[in-house]
């Protein structure tokens, strides 16, 4: 099973899609990553070290935008490992109204299958890399 481990928010490309890499790990021991420790985040958390990534999803949407906590002002990775506070969440704007649909909320350890079914009820489709490679 997949989890869960960082939401990188990559910016929009040049049609202003917005993209952003889900990463998955099989196991939420030990997870760590470049500058996780700072607080508040600031911008600073690199996602995780090579050795933990097992799986990236790529969204990309015109409509939908996440503040993702490696931004944050207040909180760090280490509050999202400790289920303070979520790794990214659906901004409001006016395309969509969350009295009729649930903003999209996605936290640290959530399975792929629980990541790819709250993208399921919007017909968003995470695709994945074929395979995760590693440059040396």
């Amino acid at each position: 099973m997949s989890y869960l481990i960082y939401i990188n928010e990559l910016g929009p490309n040049y049609k202003g899609e917005n993209l952003y890499e889900f990463i998955f790990s099989n196991s939420l021991e030990n997870v760590w990553g470049e500058q996780w420790d700072s607080k508040p985040a600031n911008g600073y958390p690199l996602p995780p070290n090579l050795e933990h990534i097992e799986k990236i999803g790529y969204m990309k949407n015109n409509s939908i935008k996440f503040e993702v906590l490696q931004n944050s002002d207040y909180f760090s990775m280490i509050d999202a490992q400790d289920d303070v506070i979520s790794l990214g969440w659906e901004m409001e704007n006016e395309q969509v109204n969350f009295d009729m649909v649930k903003r999209l909320v996605f936290r640290y350890g959530d399975t792929e299958k629980s990541v790819k079914d709250k993208f399921y009820e919007r017909d968003i489709i995470l695709e994945f890399e074929k395979k995760v490679e590693y440059e040396n």
